[in-house]
């Protein structure tokens, strides 16, 4: 029971709080570092990849809402691209981006790994200058 007593002095004390609140805080700081360092490596392999420019067709759009309520709401837009294969890839691209973008759109698409880089739209038919 000596030791339960030595507990109890201890959480008496307040002297908890110098044990609790310096582990939350590595916790956050342990968070910080890891997402910071995936970061890096995503940009990092990106940057070792090619740049490719391939014709793609979109063939799909939707956008992800994070937040909102008594905080700020965040719109992360993606569009779905399809190459020639059949093999699709989504990428994150900015709202401007996404606006010009439309569904059947066929074009060149200019990527570098998981970056999005731009999208050629090829011109329809109709309007092709002679």
């Amino acid at each position: 029971m000596g030791n339960f007593f030595a507990f109890e002095d201890f959480i008496a004390t307040g002297n908890i709080l110098f044990a609790i609140v310096p582990t939350i805080f590595a916790i956050i700081l342990g968070i910080i570092v890891v997402r910071i360092i995936k970061g890096l490596i995503k940009w990092s392999k990106n940057n070792n990849q090619p740049r490719l420019s391939t014709p793609a067709k979109v063939v799909a759009k939707r956008t992800s809402v994070h937040g909102g309520g008594n905080t700020r709401a965040y719109n992360h837009y993606y569009v779905t691209f399809e190459f020639p294969s059949g093999e699709r890839t989504e990428f994150q691209v900015n709202g401007g981006q996404f606006g010009m973008l439309i569904e059947g759109d066929n074009g060149e698409l200019q990527c570098q790994g998981t970056r999005y880089l731009g999208f050629t739209r090829n011109e329809p038919i109709g309007e092709q200058t002679q």
